[in-house]
């Protein structure tokens, strides 16, 4: 293989773009699904704090 058909290689499989919307797509799904993630176990522990604290104040109230 020649130098010339060796550049002229990588330059077309540079400028091929095949693909590309796919990976995008799937890293861009893969980190908004992490988002989510983070915030429903953040979410779970402010429901637990909120639900501790507002039994202890109806349990006081009724006292």
């Amino acid at each position: 293989m020649t130098v010339t058909a060796w550049l002229t290689a990588i330059i077309r499989a540079r400028a091929d773009d095949r693909g590309e919307g796919v990976i995008s797509t799937a890293i861009a799904v893969l980190v908004m699904a992490s988002i989510g993630a983070l915030m429903w176990f953040g979410f779970q522990q402010l429901w637990a704090s909120t639900e501790a604290r507002t039994t202890t104040q109806v349990e006081q109230i009724g006292s």
